[in-house]
């Protein structure tokens, strides 16, 4: 097997800790590489060539630090079906599903590319009598990210165009359980021609991050993960003096309207629920629908559902493996504990078989209707193919409900009442919404939201939002009084 390594001051190299473990494909079962975890001293020497770097490379003109950018840009355009296909081996979505998580992934770097525009101050003439006040955004130094599995291609890329384009070092520690895009990745960005020790990989679990995220020579910290693990870094980072952004786990709602069109509602839910197994944070796995059209919905919800087709990613069909078997087991116990709650089970996929992979990880579209809002599969983040379905008979309530949760990630409501979507827009307590659209998932210009439990700081990630993240801003004030 391949040998999954860290890459540091522009060179590749072989992590040095005592831990180690299996990359498998999580549908075939196949062993890919072997990952070693970092040491101590490796993340430490990451850090140290990261802040080396970062003396050269903010003085770097902002229009030749993004030139590698572009490059970089063009070889994962280059190489995007490559990376796909690894990308599917390692973590089990679908080939088009990991074809679309690259190419949102590629539109963050593109828009990094604008940093000369995005990283401009304001400036003000005669603030005050004969005085001009600018203010002048300047980098801090080495940003760490610990990025999650569900998106291995994309998440990365949120952070390191942003980071290194605004002037700083970067250190990438991403999943353990599916590094090998990542790895890639780092190819392309050597292939492209950044400065040794601009951008930075490691490899580690728990304990790689804890060392990383308080480590002295890290100015701030980039985190995608669980809410219980994004508390820990926030807390834990912020009290080492360190700026954090820290985005957590979800429980997204869907409000299906009475007006809203049925069958396209159906569709998107099912699409937004099921898309990579259910293991993302924009899953819309809580679906309230006006009791005059419940019915309506949840039996074309399960006629839906019954069409997908479930299998190995790289072979033509609707939904891939689940990461782990620890994973898949903990999706069955909520589906179990569901049906001793009470909940009526509308379609169970716990029984799906996929010819040619036995062992694999999988598990069908699962669908409940009459779901209380006390169950687990309406309260926690299940993170698998369960579509949990309820009725409600008043807006307001519907709304209210939603706003209840402990997360605040996304919501979509289908309706054809500009009023209904009004009230959504201005009352419904999440970061990121849709109308008449499945997932609220935000363009790379525009910043991705979470509330509540779904994320810790200020500043969220891509665009302007990571840009002042990365940056700080000096006021600089000029007086020239007559002589």
């Amino acid at each position: 097997m391949d040998t999954v390594r860290n890459y540091v001051d522009g060179a590749w190299t072989e992590p040095t800790g005592t831990d180690s473990e299996s990359v498998v494909n999580p549908a075939t079962k196949e062993p890919l590489a072997e990952l070693t975890y970092s040491s101590p001293d490796d993340l430490d020497r990451a850090v140290e060539v990261g802040n080396e770097a970062f003396e050269e490379w903010r003085e770097t003109p902002v229009e030749e630090r993004i030139q590698p950018l572009f490059r970089f840009k063009q070889l994962l355009e280059d190489h995007q079906e490559e990376l796909a296909e690894t990308l599917v081996s390692e973590h089990g979505k679908t080939k088009g599903e990991a074809m679309g998580e690259l190419r949102r992934g590629i539109e963050n770097v593109e828009v990094a590319c604008g940093i000369p525009t995005m990283m401009q101050g304001g400036h003000v003439s005669n603030a005050a009598p004969n005085i001009d006040e600018t203010g002048v955004r300047t980098p801090l130094g080495t940003f760490v990210a610990v990025t999650p599995f569900n998106f291995p291609g994309m998440i990365p890329l949120w952070f390191l165009p942003y980071a290194v384009a605004t002037g700083n070092s970067f250190v990438l520690k991403p999943s353990e359980r599916d590094p090998l895009v990542a790895e890639r990745m780092f190819e392309l960005l050597d292939e492209a021609g950044f400065p040794d020790g601009v951008v930075n990989l490691v490899h580690g679990g728990a304990d790689a991050v804890n060392e990383l995220i308080t480590h002295e020579g890290v100015a701030g910290v980039s985190f995608v993960g669980s809410t219980p693990v994004a508390k820990h870094v926030y807390e834990t980072a912020a009290a080492a003096g360190k700026r954090v952004q820290a985005q957590g786990g979800a429980k997204n709602h869907v409000l299906v309207s009475d007006s809203a069109d049925v069958d396209f509602a159906a569709e998107k839910t099912l699409s937004s629920a099921c898309a990579c197994a259910g293991e993302r944070c924009l899953a819309n796995d809580v679906v309230l629908v006006h009791e005059s059209v419940y019915d309506e919905f949840s039996q074309r919800l399960v006629e839906l559902a019954d069409e997908m087709t479930v299998g190995y990613g790289l072979d033509d069909v609707d939904m891939g493996a689940l990461i782990t078997p620890e994973h898949e087991q903990r999706v069955r116990a909520f589906v179990e504990d569901a049906m001793e709650g009470g909940a009526d089970l509308l379609r169970d996929g716990r029984d799906v078989t996929v010819e040619g992979y036995p062992d694999g990880n999988f598990l069908g579209p699962t669908i409940f209707g009459d779901v209380g809002e006390e169950m687990a599969i309406s309260r926690e983040e299940v993170f698998g193919p369960i579509v949990a379905l309820d009725s409600y008979d008043s807006f307001d309530d519907a709304i209210a409900r939603l706003n209840r949760s402990e997360f605040g990630n996304a919501a979509s409501l289908f309706t054809g009442s500009g009023a209904e979507a009004r009230t959504f827009r201005h009352d419904a307590e999440a970061g990121n919404l849709a109308v008449n659209a499945g997932t609220a998932a935000p363009m790379a210009f525009f910043h991705f939201g979470g509330r509540k439990a779904s994320f810790f700081g200020d500043l969220h990630a891509q665009a302007d939002d990571v840009v002042r993240f990365y940056t700080d801003e000096t006021v600089y004030i000029e007086r020239w009084p007559d002589q």
